[in-house]
Parts: structure tokens; sequence; C-alpha cells
């Protein structure tokens, strides 16, 4: 008897509860049964995903193979055909329960036994895959694949106790080149690749050691304390952004992580002072480039890389700001810290400001030793030449800021203005000496514009002081007492002004 909703109306009570769960359950049963994928539906399915597959797109292949097993989660075959997807797309955990579940449902399905088996020995799970392969050779004496697979793991697992056994004993030289031929036979071992990246660490080779910490991190999935070391090392060499982006997938895990959470808050102001100084230095915002370049300086102390990249931006900012002084010391800083073919050319560039010529054409010299093919050292090689030969004559009014026809008195004023200005004792570092070559400068003038016989020389056209242009041993003392100093380095000395 077929029972209506107008029927359930009439009734009472119990009946009429009775009736309707009947009903809701009923149709319950109905929408279930349209939902379930018929075979038409399966088979569409797996066709789609054999030709997503033909064309290498691995993950629309995947979307299809799951709706079909989730039509027939016992179609061994559709198991079977999901997990080399997962194979394919590096899925290994996966790819090794679809491969069991198979073999649950088909024992003897031997090509699903191999599969699992090479997932093992690729995961450097030796002892599982020896077994996978024995049953494999159980079943097919003359499986090759097997057979090969098979001979390799008894050498590998010597080879890996041996690796352990070097390490123990800090020989990671000869360990890592071990471990570099165990990764061949199992490239997604965490363990192997773990190992490596620690001993490349105690080798202080951290671009190598990064490499492999992101594939450990992606075979591991959800290491919190992978993410964490991996930003550690990218930070250590500089890489502030990349290490900012590896801090965070951290913090997705676990926001509040013992480690990633305190160092995210220090990286986040490292990482947004070094970003602001590079944009603002690529536009040109010089003073704005100084400032945020100084605010990295303030939150990091210790890590020298990060510093470098710090005083690298305010070598080039104070360069272009003409603050030459400035920017004499922090390039220096930062080629302390490491030799970089710019910086060397931002510092020549600081030295020209400075009319320091030959300083300036020994940065380029130095530059091009790194990098032969730098076009910018070589331009300002022949630059610096140039201005070092306009320079050669110097005018000592403009050096004391003094008009041609200047009297002696005017002269002695200007000289003790400039003089008291420039004084090596009041400046440090490279500061001081382009103070004491201006200072050399200013007492030559000195001597020149208070001498009537050197002056006039000097109004002819000709520099007393020069060496090649002296003319019957005029110059103090018979020569001047600046003459090996012109347009050199000047040596340390100290002034005692009055």
């Amino acid at each position: 008897m077929v029972v209506s909703l107008p029927d359930i109306m009439l009734m009472g009570g119990e009946k009429k509860l009775t009736a309707c769960l009947l009903l809701l359950l009923l149709e319950l049963f109905l929408e279930g049964a349209e939902s379930v994928p018929n075979s038409a539906d399966i088979e569409n399915h797996l066709e789609m995903g054999r030709q997503f597959l033909a064309h290498n797109q691995l993950s629309d292949a995947l979307t299809h193979y799951h709706a079909a097993v989730e039509g027939d989660p016992n179609n061994y075959l559709t198991l079977f055909k999901r997990g080399t997807v997962y194979l394919a797309m590096g899925k290994t955990r996966f790819a090794i329960q679809d491969f069991t579940r198979v073999l649950e449902l088909k024992p003897d399905f031997t090509a699903a036994r191999l599969q699992r088996g090479t997932v093992h020995m690729k995961n450097g799970e030796y002892n599982e895959a020896a077994e996978d392969f024995e049953q494999v050779l159980y079943e097919e004496p003359h499986n090759a694949v097997a057979h090969d697979s098979f001979s390799r793991i008894d050498p590998a697992e010597e080879q890996w106790q041996l690796v352990q056994d070097l390490i123990a004993r800090g020989d990671n030289r000869n360990a890592i080149p071990m471990l570099t031929q165990l990764l061949e036979i199992s490239p997604w071992s965490v363990a192997f690749r773990q190992a490596r990246a620690d001993a490349y660490i105690e080798m202080n080779d951290l671009l190598a050691a990064i490499s492999d910490l992101r594939s450990v991190n992606k075979l591991s999935q959800d290491s919190t304390e992978g993410y964490y070391h991996l930003a550690l090392l990218l930070y250590k060499i500089g890489h502030a952004t990349s290490a900012l982006k590896e801090i965070r997938e951290c913090l997705k895990f676990d926001p509040e992580h013992k480690d990633c959470f305190p160092f995210y808050k220090k990286l986040r102001k490292v990482e947004k002072g070094l970003t602001n100084a590079e944009l603002s230095r690529d536009e040109k915002q010089y003073q704005d480039c100084i400032q945020s370049a100084e605010s990295v300086l303030k939150h990091e102390k210790e890590e020298q890389m990060i510093i470098f990249e710090a005083k690298r931006i305010l070598c080039t900012c104070h360069m272009h700001d003409e603050n030459h002084g400035k920017a004499l010391g922090y390039c220096k800083d930062a080629l302390d810290i490491m030799r970089d073919a710019q910086i060397l050319c931002d510092r020549a560039e600081a030295y020209l400001g400075s009319e320091m010529y030959d300083d300036a054409i020994h940065d380029y010299q130095e530059a091009l030793s790194i990098d032969e093919h730098m076009q910018r050292a070589k331009e300002g090689i022949e630059k610096a030449k140039r201005l070092q030969k306009q320079a050669e004559r110097r005018d000592y009014y403009k050096i004391l800021g003094v008009k041609r026809d200047a009297t002696k008195q005017e002269i002695t004023k200007a000289y003790r203005k400039a003089a008291q200005k420039w004084h090596p004792d009041n400046f440090h570092d490279d500061e001081k000496k382009i103070a004491e070559k201006k200072f050399i400068d200013i007492a030559a003038a000195k001597e020149v514009l208070t001498d009537p016989e050197k002056r006039k020389q000097f109004d002819q056209g000709h520099d007393p002081l020069d060496p090649e242009g002296q003319q019957g041993g005029h110059g103090f003392h018979g020569g001047s007492p600046f003459a090996h100093f012109h347009h050199g380095s000047p040596f340390q000395f100290k002034f005692h002004f009055n």
C-alpha cells in the first residue's frame, strides 16, 4: 500500500509520526540512489583521466580518478591507476595507500606490488621494499625490474651505515658524495636529504643546504621545524624576503610556534626596512633609502649578511646623495664583509666626488678583477683618468674661496677658516682621508698665494708646487712639501694647528 501525504495528514497520533518517518527515509534512500554514479559515469571519468594523463595534466587526471574511485571503491584497477598518478606527482604516501588497498583486494596483482616496492625504495624504506620485491620474484622469478631493484638494496643499506659512521666522526666532506649516490637510488628519502643538508651546513655550503631543506619540507609537507630552519639559513645568507616566506609557512601550521613566531616579528621589520630601502633607492629618494636601511641596522646587529645588505644600500644611497665621507665608510664596512664589484664601483664614485682619483682608479681596477666584463668599471677608469687630468692644475684661489685680487690679509683669513674646518683631527676613518687631502690643498694654496713670487708664477699659468712645472728650484725648501701626496691617498699624520 502506497501512503500519500494527504493520507498521512488524516492519520492521528503515533500512526501519523511513524508514517512521516517512513516517508522521510524513503526520500533519503531515493536521493542516495540517484547520487550513486552508474557504470557509464565511472567509465567516462576513467576515459577523461586517461586523456589528461596522456597530456601530462596530472592534477586534472587525478580529479577524474578520484571520482571513479568514489563511484566504485572496490575496483582494484581504478585504485591502481590513481596510485600511479599519485606516484607521478611525488605523493608517495597516497600512492602506497592505493597500492596497499589494491593488494588487499587482489593479492596476486604483481604490478601493484612491484610499484609499491619501487615507492618504498625511492623513500629509502629498504626493509619494506625488499619484502615486496621478494614476493614479486616468488611469483615471477624472471622479473628483470624486481631483480635489479632487489640487488641494489643491500649495498645501499651498507652505504647508509657507512655514511652515518662518517658523520659521527665529523667527516662531512666524504659523507656528502656518498649521500648523493644514495639519493640517486632513493630521491624521496627525507632521512638522506636531511643528513646531506646537515653535512652541507657543517661545510658552510649554505646554498646547497637550502636546496636540500626545500626538498625535505616538500616531502614532509607539514614540518614546522623544517620551515624554521630553512628560514634561518635564508636569513643567514641575507635573503630576508625568502626567509619571511618560509617562516610564514611555519606559522600556517602553528600560528604561535615557539621559534617561528618570535623570529617572524623581527624578520618582518628587517625585511620591510630592506625592501623599502631598495625601493627608495630605485626611485632616487636617497634620504628615505638611508633612513630605511639604518632601521635595519637597529634591528640586526649579529647576522653579517643582513648587515652587509644594509650597508651595501647605505653605501650606494650616500654616494648618490653626495655624502661622500659617509659613503666611503659604509662601502668599506660592506667590503670588509664581502668583496663585491658593484660596491667597489660605488666607492670609486665616492672617491671621484672627493677628488681622490688614484683611489677611484684602484677600486675600478679591483672591480674588473672580479668581473672582467664589467662595463661600469671600464667606463669608470676612463672617467677617473679624465677628471684626474683636468684636476692636475689646482686652482688655489678656488681652494681658499677668495677672489684673484684678494689681499694677503684676506688670503690668510680664508686659510685659517678653511684649515680649522678641514683639520684632520676633527674626522675619523674614511672621512679623515678626505680631510687630509683637503688640508694639504689648503696649506699649498696658502703657501703659494702668500708668497709674491709663487703667486706671480701661478697667475702666469704655472703651478710652483708642481714638480714638473717648477723652474729654478722654486718651492718651499727647494720643492713642494705636498708634491708626493698630489692626487693620491695621503699618509697618516696629525696636525697641530694654531
